[in-house]
């Protein structure tokens, strides 16, 4: 263990380097507008259907406790049914996420490419 923890600490993550106005031509391309709005599609519904989703729970309860009391199995009613689901649906978006994370890095890793090599062109 130790040597797999020496060796994770001998390799610094790669870090673009750019000056200001590298950035700023980065930030005003086409390219890089597509990867903010492909993430902006993905980040934002998943945002808003996890929250309605999370308070859903306690609205329900209280505006319709005869529903969210019905008995599914045994003493187990909606309710239980419905906070233990709140977990399972985390996870889903979490790992949902994290495949839609893997486009997106790859995304920006052709931009910072596209950028190095007019940066070396120069």
């Amino acid at each position: 263990m130790a040597n797999a923890e020496r060796n994770l600490e001998a390799v610094p993550p790669k870090q673009y380097q750019a000056s200001q106005s590298t950035w700023d031509k980065i930030a005003e391309s086409k390219e890089f507008q597509d990867l903010m709005a492909t993430k902006k599609t993905f980040i934002v519904p998943a945002f808003i259907f996890f929250v309605v989703y999370y308070f859903a729970l306690p609205v329900l309860v209280g505006y319709a406790p005869q529903f969210m009391s019905t008995k599914v199995i045994g003493e187990v009613n909606l309710a239980y049914l419905f906070a233990l689901s709140q977990f399972f649906v985390a996870w889903i978006i979490a790992g949902l996420y994290v495949r839609a994370a893997n486009i997106f890095d790859r995304l920006a890793k052709d931009i910072l490419n596209r950028a190095e090599d007019a940066k070396g062109g120069k």
